[in-house]
């Protein structure tokens, strides 16, 4: 029989829900050696064990110092990361007269430079290994735009960028980059934004939802688990001549 292929060191940031969750499961399924990073020790560790992950370390993203520690932590913990998946991030709504310069700001830090602190953390090792894979969960509202988000826009378009400049950059070391740009994804985030619309508007919940999914031609939220096998696809060795590419799981909104 051929000879299993070792496992991989997979770290997912923003791993405890969501999007994050359903691709560090997925690739606890695939049989590789899983990192999760969350927000705290306690939802990071809590999130392993639940998925079966390997290792559980814990950084505030927007936070470099920080950051850099955890992914140092992982290498030390499980060697040098093989995949990284740059997941975390977060959507702000707000109108142009309160989209202000500070609303820009922290949307910019927290969807924007940890993938570039992550991604300058774990390059060195995938250059001297010479292959690696790093994919960072963009948006279709890095490829488009939405009213009332245009700070979070704004910073999806940059992750997008980033990606595309930064694979051309390291295209002849044998890691490759790319994006995958979900559209409104069935996640406790879109339904917490439709509790707070109710709240507001009292409006019924089936038409908050509608405005949600009239997006997609498909007529429906995305799963999780779609986006993860994106993911996944970017990451095996199928995929290697893939690169800066920012990839839709939208239903064909885009």
């Amino acid at each position: 029989m051929p000879d299993t292929p070792p496992s991989r060191h997979v770290l997912v940031t923003g791993a405890t829900r969501g999007i994050g969750r359903a691709i560090a499961a997925a690739f606890v399924a695939a049989g590789e050696r899983v990192t999760l990073l969350g927000r705290s020790a306690e939802s990071a560790e809590r999130a392993r064990r639940e998925i079966g992950a390997a290792h559980a370390v814990a950084a505030d993203v927007t936070d470099a110092a920080a950051l850099e520690a955890a992914l140092g932590q992982a290498a030390a913990q499980a060697g040098p990361v093989a995949v990284l998946v740059n997941n975390a991030g977060g959507a702000e709504t707000a109108p142009l007269a309160r989209s202000d310069v500070e609303t820009l700001r922290r949307m910019m830090a927290l969807n924007v430079e940890p993938v570039l602190v992550a991604t300058r953390a774990v390059v060195p090792a995938m250059k001297a290994g010479g292959s690696g894979r790093i994919v960072t969960i963009a948006s279709t509202a890095g490829l488009k735009g939405y009213g009332y988000v245009s700070a979070y826009c704004a910073a999806k378009h940059a992750v997008v960028g980033l990606t595309r400049a930064l694979a051309l950059e390291l295209a002849a070391t044998g890691i490759t980059i790319n994006a995958v740009c979900p559209g409104f994804t069935d996640t406790d985030l879109v339904g917490s934004a439709i509790d707070g619309l109710e709240a507001r508007t009292g409006r019924a919940r089936d038409d908050l939802m509608t405005e949600f999914t009239r997006h997609n031609p498909m007529g429906r939220l995305i799963r999780p688990e779609e986006v993860a096998d994106a993911v996944l696809w970017l990451a095996g060795t199928g995929a290697g001549a893939v690169t800066g590419q920012a990839v839709a799981v939208a239903g064909g909104e885009l």
